[in-house]
């Protein structure tokens, strides 16, 4: 991030969620506040999110929203009433909370978390009693630290959602969030998604890499850290968790969609969903 500045990438992906419900009418992930929240249609058009071509990088913003809002219901069913949204960016659940017994935890750097409140505030979008804003710079901060200023009953089950944050942080920041999540009370539950390494083997991946390369450059926002899908599930049972399932974007296709995948399993983003052991 710029300092002093939101994260462009969490607009980035407010811009992909508002375009599914634009371009696909929310079939997979159905947000009425997510064309409002980025400033309606225009921003729609935001040059430096202009490669998706194919759609798939929306696909797996709104699967990976959907995956998560999908385990949290299940959760909410089975007793849990504390979410903690990590990096929530402009992400709007809390917004739309179905669950009335539900209290929402938002936790974001703090020039990201400003820029939303304004978002909100410009966008009509009320803000319920139920959320608790925490400021955090994962780099700088640890998240027990931080949680401990707030009323989060660590004593009781809770359902967290890190979407779109662990390929921009370092290895030590994503291991000491990790180990903290991990000593929560026993049947708390995480959603994560991550990146494994890819080498790009066409011209147009490479193309397509460079590009990414070059804008997440101009922004300071770099990817930084990638997990094979064994080395993430040995980070999160090191950590106290057990992994409950782990989803490719071909699995994500064919589960949300009903449609094969276009192209075969293969190294690229993924979203996991696991639980701390009792």
């Amino acid at each position: 991030m710029q300092t002093g500045e939101p994260s462009r990438t969490a607009l980035g992906a407010a811009v992909y969620r508002a375009h599914h419900q634009v371009s696909d009418a929310g079939r997979i992930f159905h947000d009425p506040l997510a064309v409002p929240i980025i400033g309606g249609m225009p921003a729609l058009t935001d040059s430096f999110f202009d490669r998706d071509t194919d759609g798939r990088i929306r696909l797996l913003v709104a699967a990976r929203s959907r995956f998560a809002e999908d385990a949290l219901a299940e959760a909410v069913a089975a007793g849990t009433e504390q979410a903690v949204i990590l990096g929530a960016g402009l992400d709007t659940f809390a917004y739309r909370n179905p669950h009335p017994r539900l209290r929402v935890f938002e936790i974001d750097h703090p020039d990201t978390q400003a820029w939303k409140r304004k978002r909100l505030h410009e966008a009509d979008i009320p803000v319920p009693p139920s959320i608790t804003y925490v400021p955090i710079d994962f780099e700088h901060q640890t998240l027990d630290e931080v949680v401990a200023a707030t009323d989060f009953d660590p004593a009781r089950p809770a359902f967290v959602t890190w979407l779109g944050v662990t390929v921009y942080l370092t290895r030590p920041a994503i291991t000491s969030t990790l180990r903290y999540l991990g000593s929560m009370t026993a049947g708390s539950q995480l959603v994560l998604d991550y990146a494994e390494p890819v080498i790009p083997a066409t011209p147009e991946e490479h193309a397509a890499a460079e590009f990414r390369k070059q804008r997440l450059s101009q922004i300071n926002e770099r990817w930084r850290s990638f997990f094979t899908p064994p080395e993430m599930a040995a980070e999160l049972q090191h950590d106290g968790f057990d992994v409950v399932e782990d989803l490719g974007l071909a699995a994500a296709t064919i589960r949300y969609t009903g449609a094969p995948a276009k192209t075969p399993e293969r190294p690229g983003p993924h979203v996991l969903r696991a639980v701390v052991r009792g």
